[in-house]
């Protein structure tokens, strides 16, 4: 809910809001994704943008559990920071 358009509705979010709250239920239209075809999975609205190449320093522990996610965890690693430095509370927590 944090990246809704501000041109919505008060009505409209409530909707957002209570179908938010619903479990997904996967069928044969809508199978459950593995985790080897969510790593594939790059959003259309996701614009390509130079990388930089940086140095980390990860715990062993954190290394293990991101090979586990297949031959792109470099990949999987640079999205998910993307994904986290975006959230204050999580930035927050971690100072």
């Amino acid at each position: 809910m944090k990246d809704i358009s501000p041109e919505l509705t008060a009505e409209e979010i409530r909707e957002l809001e209570q179908a938010e709250q619903k479990p997904i239920v996967f069928d044969d239209d809508c199978p459950e994704m593995t985790v080897a075809q969510l790593l594939e999975f790059k959003p259309f609205h996701q614009k390509k943008q130079p990388k930089q190449t940086v140095s980390l320093r990860l715990s062993p522990t954190t290394l293990d559990l991101a090979k586990r996610y297949g031959s792109g965890y470099t990949t999987f690693l640079s999205r998910l920071l993307d994904e986290a430095i975006k959230d204050e509370a999580l930035v927050r927590r971690c100072l």
